[in-house]
């Protein structure tokens, strides 16, 4: 694993070695840790991570190594390179999707505010507002004014604030921030037509542009509106399958991946709203044949039959630890969902409970919780899959 210091990957037993992540020099921390540890496959653990992998590739370029065997690592760990410029940039990935004639919101890039203008003049409000390189909803507005819209369009466009990026640095320990800040980097910003509807969202491991194994799930629970998914619900859906497939057919896929989608309310549509180019957090779930992405992802990379794990549970929904949680301590998911508490990892659970206030951003409710809330009317997860691999998390989250 590379990771910061801080990294609560440190207290799990399943992790052999960590390589430190260092801010100000991802790319050389990244390099360094494939030097010595010599892996088969590299699994980002987030968004950063990934464009972290592209730059290395790219820089591999540069300097005449195009056929170097980092190259074909990373290639062998997301799939093909002409896929990179698309899955980072948000409007390259919906016209993709479109020309697949898959059922996707309208998207574009704005530039400026009379950009911003005319899209509200010809889409209406309310209307959706993302910026590259984000996830977690960190970086996604819905604006119901045009007032909103552009208040909502200089925040996301402008570049961390440097008493932000300082505050990280010095007390998080996490330098990611430093150079986008002080070399006044802006984010570019995408406007989308507003669907009503329930999320959705799926996670598919690929191999050379094939969908292996695919979990598909209905969101239920939100840390907020805009913030990251704390219950969810297994579904099947065709058409969520169907765009899975045809993105990672058409952009020729390898390793995990989510897509985000929205059910549109009155129809129940699916329209692909976005892809997650990372493991997510519903990945290790193992869910029934043709739903567990370590075994398909393992199975690919050694050639064997794929051994599945047994399912975790007959349970629909799921509460995700510690989201939910935090969220709220006395959610009802906790007791009547299967609640995905890593049992076998005691300290990697203390390390959660004991350290959830400095996730207190991404979260609604505030207030300490009593530690036996958090494993109650648990299960024990389905242990990992074991295998030759690197993961990668740059962030902290």
């Amino acid at each position: 694993m590379v990771c910061p210091k801080s990294h609560p990957v440190h207290k799990t037993k399943a992790v052999r070695r960590t390589h430190v992540y260092r801010g100000l020099a991802p790319l050389t921390s990244l390099a360094h840790a494939i030097a010595i540890t010599k892996p088969d496959f590299i699994v980002p653990g987030d968004d950063l991570a990934t464009q972290h992998l592209h730059g290395l590739h790219a820089q591999e370029k540069r300097i005449g190594n195009a056929e170097s065997p980092i190259c074909a690592l990373i290639e062998r760990s997301l799939g093909s390179p002409e896929s990179f410029p698309v899955v980072n940039a948000r409007a390259a990935f919906m016209d993709l999707a479109h020309q697949e004639g898959l059922r996707v919101p309208q998207t574009r890039v704005i530039r400026n505010t009379d950009d911003l203008r005319t899209w509200v003049e010809c889409t209406g409000l309310p209307t959706v507002l993302k910026a590259d390189g984000t996830s977690g909803g960190d970086g996604v507005r819905i604006a119901h004014t045009l007032n909103e819209a552009e208040r909502f369009f200089k925040e996301l466009q402008a570049p961390p604030l440097l008493a932000r990026a300082a505050k990280r640095a010095l007390v998080d320990h996490d330098k990611t921030l430093v150079w986008p800040s002080i070399l006044r980097r802006r984010s570019v910003v995408n406007a989308q037509a507003f669907v009503a509807g329930r999320e959705a969202t799926s996670a598919v491991v690929c191999w050379n542009g094939s969908v292996l194994a695919g979990l598909h799930f209905e969101v239920v629970n939100k840390v907020s509106s805009r913030g990251h998914a704390t219950v969810v619900r297994a579904i099947e859906n065709p058409e969520m399958s169907a765009a899975a497939e045809a993105m990672a057919r058409r952009l020729n896929l390898s390793g995990l991946y989510g897509f985000d989608f929205m059910l549109e309310a009155e129809t129940g549509n699916a329209y692909l709203v976005e892809i997650n180019p990372r493991s997510t957090q519903v990945g290790h779930l193992s869910l029934g044949p043709g739903r567990d992405l370590p075994a398909a992802l393992y199975a690919a990379l050694s050639g064997k039959a794929a051994q599945e794990a047994p399912k975790i549970t007959e349970k629909d929904t799921i509460a995700l630890f510690p989201q939910e949680w935090i969220r709220d301590a006395e959610s009802p998911f906790l007791r009547l969902a299967y609640h995905d508490v890593p049992l076998q990892e005691p300290e990697l659970i203390r390390d959660c409970v004991s350290n959830y206030q400095k996730q207190s951003a991404w979260y609604s409710n505030s207030v300490r919780k009593p530690v036996s809330s958090a494993v109650r009317s648990s299960q024990p997860m389905a242990p990992p899959v074991k295998g030759h691999a690197v993961g990668l998390d740059a962030g902290q989250k």
